[in-house]
């Protein structure tokens, strides 16, 4: 028999093999277990996470004999057919080479025969966001009522490039990266059963490598045994791969919060020397300084894969700083990781992006000079303490009590007297009342009638002189000068008595009202 690497040798068999996707297994055996299946599934994860090795696995709950059950034997023909991809019943379909209507349109034809041998016919699309907006609109309704012997399974890494009319139609599943220690204690399994012997510290070092991802593992695993034979070690690792050792990203992480430039260029120079990927490095000293940010703020949180001992001295290097510088520190990194994925020179960038980290952590801020302050009022004896409050409580007393010496008061000219407000000016009635103007000078005594009666004669003895109201006094010099601001509001002007309420109120007409006993006819 030709040889199987690795990825292909521990393929997943059962829900039971499924690793790191707990969320995902429990799931698909309830819908099982309660008859509850839905006719589209779709998986979605990044590589190696175990999209169609779950896939599989449904598959052949679902046709598998007496099923669909979960719990089903993985060495039986119908299983087997499913896994080596030659059962007429499972079709598995490359979404990137059949995107195209006239392949869907196929689809669609073989969807109304009843499956061979199983319960179901089952459709398996990898890559299915490789398919065109055509053959999605093509698929539609096929997907939404499919007969009830067919089944979808579809497989994606990048779902947003998926329709939302497919993914509606679809119960959605998402596959998490696989855990590091999940990784490394499944490779050690694989080790042991191949008679590897394979340090544990190397085992962590391929599960680091490989971000979440056991297909990835695996292949590197199987490289390792070409290169190194039976026994490998982290050395070996790391000089295959190009990774950096947790003691040298706890070396730089030491440095980097000592701020001692030179031996972190120094550093970063050597492991450039050597062939080591910076990006990788880079990416191991984010990951460091989270650990310590995350242990600040959560004391029980562990060193993610970093030895006990070094995990203790970069606690009491990082305990100086608060959570915000290391916070800092880290914007500063990721700032540098997005500039070195696209440069040519990364060293460059690595390097200034150290030294911009430690400038960021010696920094003085207005919140150190707050805490500076804090803690030396907390050093001062209380007397003194009481003694400050109690000399502030009375200090404002004497102020109150000494008045500010008060500008000169500006001479204000006294305020004139009020006019006298003029008498009604009499009107002698001739032959009819007739408005009279104010004449502008004296009006002269009018001569005395000739005959008539002596009554009337004798009352216009008795009346009085009209003479011209006297004009009223002009308005002091100063009065004019004082500013508009300052100018008290005019006086009223006085109600001057309409021309009739003068005639009926004149002496003359009352005198002579009295003497004839007459009245006023209106």
């Amino acid at each position: 028999m030709s040889y199987q690497v690795f990825a292909r040798k521990y393929r997943p068999k059962t829900f039971d093999d499924v690793l790191g996707q707990d969320h995902v297994v429990r799931t698909l055996r309830n819908a099982i277990a309660q008859k509850r299946l839905a006719h589209a599934y779709l998986f979605v994860g990044p590589r190696g996470t175990g999209k169609t090795s779950t896939a599989r696995i449904l598959a052949k709950a679902l046709n598998c004999t007496a099923g669909p059950k979960a719990d089903f034997d993985p060495d039986e023909d119908v299983c087997i057919e499913i896994a080596e991809g030659r059962s007429l019943d499972v079709l598995e379909i490359d979404g990137a080479s059949n995107n195209g209507v006239e392949q869907v349109r196929d689809l669609r034809e073989s969807v109304r025969f009843a499956p061979a041998r199983g319960q179901f016919k089952i459709f398996y699309i990898d890559e299915v966001h490789m398919l065109s907006n055509a053959a999605f609109n093509a698929l539609l309704k096929t997907l939404e009522e499919p007969p009830p012997h067919v089944k979808f399974i579809f497989a994606t890494t990048e779902a947003n490039k998926i329709l939302p009319t497919i993914l509606s139609r679809c119960q959605r599943f998402d596959l998490r990266p696989i855990p590091t220690e999940t990784i490394a204690q499944h490779l050690l399994h694989i080790a042991t059963e191949e008679g590897i012997a394979l340090d544990e510290t190397a085992a962590w070092a391929i599960a680091k490598g490989a971000d979440g991802g056991m297909r990835d593992a695996q292949s590197m695993l199987d490289q390792l045994v070409s290169f190194c034979g039976d026994a490998i070690n982290e050395a070996n690792v790391l000089d295959v791969f190009g990774f950096t050792s947790r003691e040298k990203v706890a070396a730089l992480t030491q440095t980097l919060l000592a701020r001692d430039n030179p031996a972190a260029l120094s550093l970063i120079q050597k492991e450039a020397e050597s062939g080591r990927e910076l990006s990788q490095l880079l990416g191991e000293l984010i990951g460091c300084l989270r650990a310590l940010l995350v242990a600040k703020l959560d004391p029980s949180a562990d060193g993610e894969g970093i030895p006990a001992q070094l995990w203790t001295a970069l606690l009491e290097a990082a305990a100086e700083y608060a959570p915000d510088r290391i916070l800092a520190a880290i914007d500063v990194f990721a700032e540098t990781e997005g500039r070195m994925k696209w440069a040519t020179n990364k060293r460059l960038h690595f390097e200034l992006g150290v030294i911009k980290a430690i400038q960021s952590l010696g920094e003085v801020r207005i919140t150190d000079v707050i805490k500076v302050l804090t803690r030396g009022a907390d050093f001062l004896p209380t007397g003194a303490l009481a003694s400050a409050g109690q000399s502030q409580a009375a200090a404002p007393a004497p102020a109150a009590a000494i008045a500010p010496p008060t500008p000169p008061a500006v001479q204000q000219a006294p305020e004139p007297e009020p006019e006298p407000e003029p008498e009604p000016v009499p009107v002698v009635k001739q032959t009819a009342p007739e408005p009279v103007a104010a004449p502008a000078a004296p009006v002269a005594a009018k001569p005395r009638p000739t005959g008539g009666l002596s009554a009337f004669d004798s009352l216009i003895d008795a009346a009085p002189e009209v003479s011209e109201p006297p004009a009223p006094p002009e308005p002091p010099p100063w009065k004019n000068d004082k500013p508009a601001a300052e100018a008290k509001p005019p006086e009223p002007v006085p109600v001057v008595p309409s021309l009739e309420d003068a005639f009926h109120n004149d002496p003359l007409i009352q005198s002579a009202l009295v003497k004839f006993e007459g009245k006023v006819l209106a």
